[in-house]
């Protein structure tokens, strides 16, 4: 791994997510180095379908095109696992990383399934739909990065990808409004009808307090996932696990504000500061220690199951 694409991911972690930034420089610097590289992956093909950089600008992004792009970064991942010249670092990094650490072909594409249900505009009609999609897009990444720390067995990663499912779960939460104001929903058809919210009116501030309840049920979702993923920790070195609990601590922190702000949550985009995200990389060392000591706990038969 060359120190250029190190440089590339490292660049493109720093300015597309703070809240993985922090957590990442409590890997060791061999794992330190594979996560940003995937997340450089990861982060160039979303850019890519919603014509946006790093992150920012969604809303004006240019989406045409979008299955002739989805087709690009699939063809491209191929070429990548298969080991051919590349020569865009995004997929020179996924290169490096899936060599490295034994990551198949089909992860990263289901990865890219996640994105193809954004192109192809699918609704999700029930909570189980939208793990679906959660899967596409977060929980298989999740089980990426736990090969990249070395877990290898399905249980492991199981828990792996429920961090996965419960982070997007509270992106959803987070970013209803704003991805309804691009076209987007993500919240199950069922719970709309049931509180009477049109599909193409949820950025309508008439529906904020209906709103609310709905985004406080997909954070209070997300929980049994984020529990899931506490008891896995064990099961990661120490360094891996301190850093994972500290995502999972910003990130379920992030949603409990959603929550407690109720209509208010989508007046100003929910976040938590430098100060929070210290408070929480303390908090999770004593997370990642206890988990030294914790028991084997059978993963729920009621969450919602990965593919095989």
């Amino acid at each position: 791994m060359n120190d250029a694409l190190l440089a590339h991911a490292t660049q493109s972690i720093e300015v597309g997510s703070k809240s993985f930034a922090t957590a990442s420089r409590l890997f060791d610097a061999r794992t330190r180095r594979s996560a940003v590289m995937l997340y450089a992956w990861c982060r160039h093909c979303d850019d890519v379908i919603d014509g946006q950089q790093a992150g920012f600008g969604q809303r004006d992004g240019d989406r045409s095109d979008g299955a002739a792009r989805l087709q690009a970064l699939r063809d491209a991942t191929r070429r990548a696992c298969a080991g051919d010249t590349v020569d865009v670092p995004a997929f020179a990094a996924l290169q490096a990383v899936a060599a490295a650490h034994g990551i198949p072909e089909r992860f990263p594409q289901a990865h890219l399934d996640g994105f193809a249900m954004d192109v192809a505009g699918r609704r999700y009609r029930t909570l189980g739909d939208t793990l679906e999609y959660c899967y596409g897009v977060a929980g298989v990444v999740g089980l990426m990065m736990a090969m990249v720390m070395g877990a290898r067995d399905e249980a492991t990663l199981d828990r792996a990808c429920d961090l996965g499912l419960a982070f997007q779960l509270t992106n959803i939460a987070r970013d209803i409004v704003e991805d309804a104001q691009i076209g987007r929903c993500y919240l199950p058809t069922d719970w709309l009808d049931e509180s009477s919210i049109p599909r193409d009116e949820l950025a309508d501030p008439q529906h904020r307090d209906a709103l609310a309840v709905l985004a406080a049920r997909l954070v209070d979702a997300a929980e049994p996932y984020y529990a899931s993923a506490r008891i896995g920790l064990r099961d990661l070195p120490l360094r891996s696990a301190w850093a994972i609990a500290t995502a999972r601590g910003v990130y379920r922190e992030i949603g409990l504000r959603v929550k407690a702000r109720g209509p208010s949550a989508w007046d100003a985009r929910v976040s938590t500061s430098r100060g929070d995200k210290l408070r929480l990389l303390v908090s999770a060392a004593g997370t990642a220690l206890a988990s030294r000591h914790g028991g084997r706990e059978a993963r729920p038969a009621t969450l919602w199951q990965r593919p095989r």
